[in-house]
């Protein structure tokens, strides 16, 4: 029996390697000269022919390398950037600053220059920077983000100069501004932390607070830079620091829902009624841990919450109290926990 064998197959183009074709050489079709003159002309983005003008191509790309800047490595004040620093939007100016070099050794001129351009500068502008720097500063000392930087710098430029504030430090102002800002972008601080991170007193924190807030309500304006749709005008809630505590106690996510659900139960229900969020959060993840067996006694909760030990146990007093109220029913069913485990503080 005889074999079929396949007919031979030729390679077509596509099968060929790709090679660029080296004698293709690009001329003026008005002049034809050769060899072609073609100017690139990189500031304007055309490629033009060097002796009629005719434009043989647009929108071409720089090819050439990009200087970079390194201050460390620059010798003899040689300074290849080729642009400045970026703008700032909180500030009024165009921000188009001249630096004045020291000149020659011996010379003075560079530094009467200096002082005669620093008397024109806007001290508004001087102002603002020295200010933003100082709260930028504090919130990367707290871990706050950038969003809660920008609107503390946004709430500080609009209310600085108001009359209402006259007589406040700067570093009140500053201050506020940080609580504002925290609460705009939904990141709960309450004033006993603004207090150690500013050194400024709770009292006046909270009273340059309440003029600030009614200068930002008066006049309308909402922060660019908040993510919460409407201003927050009551005070801080505590499940909204139980979160925080609780990361910082090394609880399970478990605890942490648990402690959340008692805290917004307790205010729900009142049980705790004129006592501050703190207070309320440290009492609530206090028995959140007991009720779930973890091993956090009310010393460690103090000390991560500031709130005392004894504050914290005649909180928990009253939840346990309302104890039916608080605890979700399937806690008992889903993790076997039982409510009979939480201690009693009246029997010790």
């Amino acid at each position: 029996m005889s074999s079929i064998h396949p007919p031979h197959i030729m390679p077509t183009k596509d099968d060929e390697q790709y090679h660029v074709n080296l004698n293709v050489r690009l001329m003026c079709p008005e002049c034809r000269i050769m060899p072609p003159d073609i100017v690139e002309r990189f500031s304007e983005g055309d490629m033009v022919c060097g002796n009629c003008g005719l434009v043989l191509g647009d929108r071409i790309v720089d090819t050439r390398s990009e200087w970079r800047t390194f201050s460390n490595d620059d010798q003899g004040n040689d300074d290849p950037s080729r642009v400045g620093d970026a703008g700032n939007p909180l500030l009024d100016n165009n921000q188009l600053d001249t630096l004045i070099s020291l000149g020659a050794p011996g010379s003075t001129l560079g530094r009467d220059l200096s002082r005669t351009q620093n008397r024109n500068v806007d001290k508004k502008d001087s102002v603002l920077q020295v200010a933003f720097s100082r709260i930028s500063q504090m919130c990367e000392a707290f871990l706050l983000p950038k969003i809660v930087q920008d609107a503390a710098k946004e709430a500080y430029k609009i209310v600085y100069e108001d009359r209402k504030l006259k007589g406040k430090s700067q570093e009140s102002i500053m201050a506020a501004a940080i609580f504002i800002a925290c609460r705009h972008s939904g990141v709960a601080r309450t004033f006993k932390e603004i207090w150690a991170l500013t050194s400024v007193p709770k009292r006046e924190i909270g009273r340059t607070f309440k003029i600030m807030e009614k200068l930002l309500q008066s006049a309308g304006i909402k922060l660019s830079h908040s993510t919460n749709e409407e201003y927050q005008t009551t005070q801080t809630h505590a499940e909204d620091l139980v979160r925080r505590f609780c990361s910082h106690l090394g609880l399970s996510s478990q605890v942490t829902k648990a402690a959340e659900h008692i805290a917004r139960r307790a205010k729900d229900e009142g049980t705790l009624a004129g006592r501050s969020p703190i207070s309320i959060a440290a009492a609530a993840i206090y028995m959140a841990a007991s009720l779930f067996k973890q091993s956090v006694t009310g010393g460690e909760i103090a000390d991560k919450t500031g709130v005392s030990d004894g504050t914290i146990k005649t909180s928990y007093k009253f939840l346990l109290e309302a104890k039916d109220k608080l605890i979700d029913a399937d806690w008992m069913k889903e993790n076997h926990v039982k409510v009979e485990d939480l201690p009693d503080l009246k029997a010790k």
